[in-house]
């Protein structure tokens, strides 16, 4: 169902949050069930039929603090430097923000702008400053013919994106607004405003977000298909 009216009020349904949140039912789960950790609404009601109602105003409010708790968590990046300095493993974690190298992200590992195979037989990987930097933007990384032999194959990420956090705020915006594939201009200048990013990284965290919301509905119709035909 998703959404009905109370008291000229809008309560949703599981489904309903999911599809405002841009989250899965899963997660809307997750949030509830923890609600003591994460801070989920109480029920406004359950209907005859045991479905669950929250009110979209404190669906609205909870997720807004959710992304600026996630907003938070986010690591700083040191935009210090020359683009074209080369970096070791330490020092592109250094600028990233994590705490040591073992955090580095395979896009990165995969990918180095230089590498050099040391005596002991172990790859030593370099990447350009400017490089690091477009990793933390979410950019996708240029080819490089430093990439260690063999590691063509490896699990890529669906976009640059995927697991980034600054993704749900831009669903929410979405959602928020009601723009469709078509009428989404300045949602990315407003993203960078409430994120503190760049208006170019905002659009593009804008761009993403409607493509997986996209795939999404694609999925659902399927589903809903494959029902239909079984019913």
């Amino acid at each position: 169902m998703g959404s009905r009216r109370r008291q000229r009020r809008i309560q949703l349904d599981r489904a309903g949050i999911a599809e405002r949140t841009g989250m899965t039912i899963g997660t809307v789960n997750h949030w509830y069930l923890r609600r003591a950790r994460t801070g989920f609404p109480d029920k406004a009601d359950t209907d005859p039929d045991g479905r669950d109602w929250w009110w979209k105003e404190d669906i609205d409010t909870f997720h807004t603090e959710h992304l600026a708790r996630r907003a938070a968590t986010l690591t700083h990046v040191d935009r210090r430097g020359d683009p074209d300095d080369l970096l070791t493993a330490p020092h592109a974690a250094k600028v990233l923000g994590y705490r040591n190298h073992r955090s580095l992200p395979d896009q990165l590992l995969h990918h180095p702008d230089h590498a050099e195979t040391l005596p002991s037989g172990r790859l030593r990987r370099y990447w350009k400053r400017a490089t690091v930097w477009d990793y933390a933007d979410g950019r996708p990384l240029r080819h490089s013919t430093g990439r260690p032999a063999g590691t063509s194959t490896a699990a890529r990420q669906p976009h640059p994106y995927a697991d980034d956090p600054r993704l749900d705020a831009a669903l929410a915006l979405l959602a928020e607004t009601g723009a469709d594939g078509g009428s989404h201009a300045g949602l990315g200048t407003e993203l960078a405003r409430r994120l503190q990013i760049g208006e170019r990284t905002g659009q593009r965290l804008i761009a993403a977000a409607l493509g997986r919301r996209t795939a999404s509905t694609s999925q659902a119709t399927v589903r809903h298909r494959r029902r239909g035909i079984r019913d």
